[in-house]
This record gives structure tokens, sequence and C-alpha cells, in this order.
């Protein structure tokens, strides 16, 4: 059974880094400064829009510590902790848990693809769980690791206690019918994606983490409120308001172009780590245009 109920918008937070690749904690904090002050419902350091692939361990430190440091009492803090290993991925999350982390988001391992099926998949998170001193979720995002967890392996996974919900962002909405068919109501079924927003909320999922909660949060929360109070039809207008924004700052242009749409909107962004590429002067407008069509600038 769940120890916690995730419910509402989480972003994976932008990573800022200065003009020589170094970490910046404080504008960092500064971000997480002005989150707070909207109703989110906490924050995920190390996802994949954090560029944590390009982080080593003391920086994943550092920056779980600046996030408790700076975070509002009442939020949730998640940790992407998942690496190719059982053994460094145990490792890493309690790690993370010592310095304040609440819960895990695990990624699939698959960098032996071939060889990740269903019972290597079942293994790896049931040790993972057995291991780690705070709760684990699953992360499915086929996009990045190209391994996509299924249904029948959510369904021997839910019914461990130290598991208590999964992200999923590959945007599959039947595969979430799915997932849904093999969990309890205590399992937090989180959507990946913004794009799979109202979709979701309409299928009864109460959570998502989601890269557009980094430059657009207000909306992103707006979303299910409107939802919630039986507006669907301003929380479906809202949603599609917001879908070219997500899609920009997703697949077309990436983290680079979700840390351009974060700075655009008043957030301390800071470069991208090599070997990302920052974005091109005729990319940044475009953003800058879907930004203004989307209401977001003025």
């Amino acid at each position: 059974m769940s120890v916690f109920t995730i419910r509402g918008v989480i972003p994976p937070m932008i990573t800022p880094f200065r003009e020589d690749g170094s970490l910046d904690l404080s504008a960092h904090q500064a971000n997480i400064r002005r989150w707070n002050e909207t109703a989110m419902a906490g924050y995920l350091v190390l996802g994949s829009n954090s560029e944590a692939a390009f982080l080593n361990d003391q920086e994943k430190i550092d920056l779980v510590k600046a996030t408790v440091e700076a975070a509002e009492e009442d939020r949730l803090i998640l940790v992407g902790s998942g690496l190719e290993s059982t053994r460094e991925t145990v490792r890493l999350t309690n790690e993370l848990a010592k310095v304040g982390a609440q819960a895990a988001l695990v990624l699939t391992p698959s960098y032996y693809g071939d060889q990740m099926g269903e019972a290597a998949q079942v293994q790896y998170f049931m040790e993972v769980a057995n291991h780690s001193d705070i709760p684990i979720l699953i992360y499915n995002v086929t996009k990045y690791t190209h391994i996509n967890i299924s249904p029948r392996a959510i369904c021997q996974l839910a019914s461990h206690p130290n598991i208590v919900g999964m992200k999923d962002s590959s945007g599959n909405i039947p595969q979430l019918i799915q997932f849904q068919q093999v969990i309890d109501r205590q399992f937090n079924l989180l959507v990946g994606t913004a794009s799979a927003w109202y979709p979701a909320l309409d299928l009864g999922v109460q959570g998502a983490i989601m890269a557009l909660a980094n430059c657009a949060p207000e909306a992103c929360v707006e979303i299910q409120t409107l939802f919630d109070q039986g507006d669907r039809a301003g929380a479906q207008a809202l949603y599609r308001r917001m879908f070219p924004v997500n899609l920009a700052v997703t697949n077309t242009f990436g983290v680079a172009g979700l840390k351009y749409a974060c700075l655009l909107l008043g957030y301390q962004a800071g470069h991208v780590r090599r070997p990302l590429l920052d974005l091109s002067e005729a990319d940044k407008t475009a953003i800058r245009h879907i930004l203004l069509e989307a209401g977001l600038l003025e």
C-alpha cells in the first residue's frame, strides 16, 4: 500500500548550468522559490529534463540538498535515482534519501535492451524496492530508453509494499488504461507528459510529472483545477492552448528549448551542458512565437 498519495502537478526541474558548464545552485534555488508561489505538489530533482545523465554523484547530492533547503515544507521531494545496475541504483537512492529525498523515481535499465524483458524488469524493480530506504516509483520513458514496461509487469510490481507508483511518459493512452486495470487505488499512476494531461484526468489520473510545468506551472495546475470544478470545457480549452508549447519544449526543441522558454518567462534557466547544443536564433524566434500564441508572453 502506498505510504502517500501523489496528487497534482510536479515539474521535472531544469538544472541551471553556467556558461562554463558548472552547476548554478543559486539559480536552481531561485527557481524553486518562484515555483513555491504556485500550487504545484512537489519537485522532481534529476529527471530527464534535469540533464541528470550529465551529472556526477556529488552534483546530484548537492542538487537534492539545495532543493530541500529551498522548497516549501508541504512539497514532495522526488529524485531520479535510476542507474543501469541494481547495485548502483540502490546505492544512489539511499545516498539521496540521506539528504532529504522522500521518494525515488527509478528509470528502466536500457543499455542491454534486448535482455531487459519482463522477467529482468520485474526482478530489477523488486530488488531495488527491497533495499531502498524510501519508496520508489517506476519510470517508463520509452522516448529515451526504448524500453517499455508492460501492464503485466506492473501488475506484479504494484503488489510490492515499497513500490508506490509509476510515471508513464510514453503518452500511450490505451496502455495507460491497461495500467489502470492492473493496479489498485493506492498505487500512484502519474502521467509524464503534458500532451496526455487532459485525457489522463478524464480517465481518473490524479497526478503528473511534466516538463511543461517548468515554464507554465500555473496553466498546468489550472487545467486540473478547472477539471475538478466540473469545468471540463475550460480545462480542455486550456489544455489545447498549452499543447503546442509542450510539443515545442519536449519533442521539437528538447531541453534547450525548455530552458529558453523558462528564460523568456522569467526563470533562471542557465545553459545546457555539453554535448547538448544551444538553440539557433531561428529556434529562439520560433519558441517566442509559440509562447505568444499561447498567451504566456505579451
